[in-house]
């Protein structure tokens, strides 16, 4: 059994990780803000050994706080997949640092505070970053979600190098659209804004998605599975984005 602690486990992808790991009989650390969604995916888990633990990836204090409770617990892998989504413009009420916070510097927070624990397990260890397919694109009025996503990937490379030494193995993914609540409510907001319903911005988003359809979070978890069973990838990116954005 390996031990493995999921940020943004409350959700979405974070959630079908946790689930997909718990049915292959790991232990699972849920970790997240909202104590009442993490509940939620905690029900929905195989086994009766996974944890939850409240705790915002903004604050460092916060972060120690939910180490201290783990006492000599170690880890396998971490799975960086907190975030937070929308538009940001400049302004009083740009959320330029609230999305930088949670997504880029969240990350390296949430690392930093539990790399102590994944040092002390043994073998080959694994972090998992969640980034997006707009680390690869651009959209309008996404300029700090594109760029905190894009970030992450600096981060990874950087980090693939650093702890190799010491058998820790480094990747990120890019999902593209996935159905999820984050990516139902950018559905509705986006269409909101230019004036069509949300079942009209879906087909016109499809369009440019050679495989015409959103993954589903049980896809994401079963290559973040794959990841967490290999020896060989670090530093790596893997895009799962249905044809959206293809790299050579």
């Amino acid at each position: 059994m390996n031990i493995y602690l999921i940020s943004g486990a409350g959700s979405g992808i974070g959630r079908a990780m946790a689930q997909n790991l718990a049915a292959a009989g790991n232990q699972c650390i849920l970790l997240g803000r909202n104590a009442a969604t993490l509940q939620q995916t905690l029900k929905t888990l195989a086994g009766d050994n996974h944890k939850v633990l409240t705790a915002d990836v903004r604050d460092i204090v916060s972060l120690e706080s939910a180490v201290n409770q783990l006492g000599n617990l170690t880890f396998n892998g971490l799975l960086a997949n907190a975030g937070i989504g929308g538009e940001n413009y400049w302004g009083e009420a740009d959320r330029w640092n609230d999305i930088i916070s949670t997504n880029l510097t969240g990350t390296y927070n949430f690392v930093n505070a539990f790399l102590p624990l994944l040092h002390k397990a043994e073998g080959t260890k694994h972090i998992i970053i969640t980034s997006s397919v707009l680390a690869r694109l651009g959209v309008a009025n996404y300029s700090a979600y594109c760029a905190s996503k894009a970030g992450l990937l600096g981060l990874m490379r950087s980090w693939a190098v650093q702890f190799a030494p010491e058998k820790i193995l480094v990747n990120a993914i890019c999902p593209g659209w996935v159905d999820t609540e984050m990516s139902q409510e950018g559905l509705q907001g986006i269409a909101d804004g230019i004036g069509i319903t949300k079942d009209e911005f879906y087909d016109i988003a499809m369009q440019s998605v050679p495989l015409r359809r959103m993954s589903q979070p049980e896809e994401v978890a079963a290559l973040v599975a794959y990841l967490l069973s290999q020896q060989s990838i670090t530093g790596q990116t893997l895009d799962i984005n249905g044809g959206a954005v293809m790299n050579s």
